[in-house]
């Protein structure tokens, strides 16, 4: 069952409750500590609407466990011939209005395909993660060549758990080379265990993502995501 959340509770239903579209809970609050709840929880906010937000917790839940990433022969190429340049947290906001510019395919809920021409990055989103970003909750990987910013992933970064929330890409592999050595610098630097990939597609499982049962999901993040302090 679907819950209203009202702002002065700090709190979200367990994500077994979900319906059968995923959705959780709808928040008129979009905070902090409302944000960080969530993804603790297993929930994402995945769309803003008049408003309204709505988290969500798909069952199953495709997540990719880093010693399980397959890279291609040919990604193994592009890896090896330098075509791009890694860095990190460099031009956040750029990496997002990116994402959001990005084109999206229609969304099937509840028997209807519904057309998705527009963005779930909207303003209070960009806010929200240019916050957390700051605060040390969000990374981004980015792919520059020719001093020019050509891919990029990001996500919420809590404990040894990443939480991809989008991509974009305007030269072929940039963002495949981008998640690949942002998993490798997170593995190398704070023991990455998992990564919340949220729901599968043919890109993502060509890495070596796959689905497991939402309980497990909850249990890993139990395991991996820890205690969460805000200076």
């Amino acid at each position: 069952m679907v819950a209203f959340v009202p702002d002065n509770h700090l709190w979200f239903p367990p994500i077994e409750n979900a319906d059968e579209d995923g959705l959780v809970a709808i928040t008129l609050d979009f905070s902090i500590e409302r944000i960080l709840l969530g993804y603790q929880s297993g929930l994402f906010p995945w769309f803003e609407k008049e408003g309204l937000y709505h988290w969500f917790a798909p069952n199953p839940r495709c997540v990719l466990f880093p010693n399980e990433l397959k890279v291609s022969k040919s990604m193994k190429q592009v890896l090896k011939k330098n075509e791009f340049t890694f860095r990190i947290n460099t031009s956040f906001v750029d990496v997002m209005i990116n994402c959001a510019n990005v084109a999206r395919k229609p969304v099937f809920m509840n028997g209807i395909l519904y057309p998705n021409d527009s963005t779930w990055i909207t303003q209070s989103f960009l806010d929200a993660y240019s916050n957390l970003q700051q605060l040390g909750f969000v990374i981004c990987g980015e792919a520059w060549q020719d001093n020019q910013l050509v891919g990029a992933v990001y996500g919420v970064h809590i404990g040894k758990v990443l939480y991809g929330e989008s991509m974009f890409a305007s030269k072929t592999n940039a963002s495949k080379f981008a998640f690949i050595k942002l998993i490798e610098y997170l593995m190398a630097n704070h023991d990455l265990q998992l990564i919340d990939c949220q729901q599968p597609s043919p890109h993502l499982l060509s890495l070596g993502a796959r689905t497991i049962p939402i309980i497990d999901f909850k249990n890993l993040l139990e395991k991996y995501v820890g205690q969460i302090i805000i200076a």
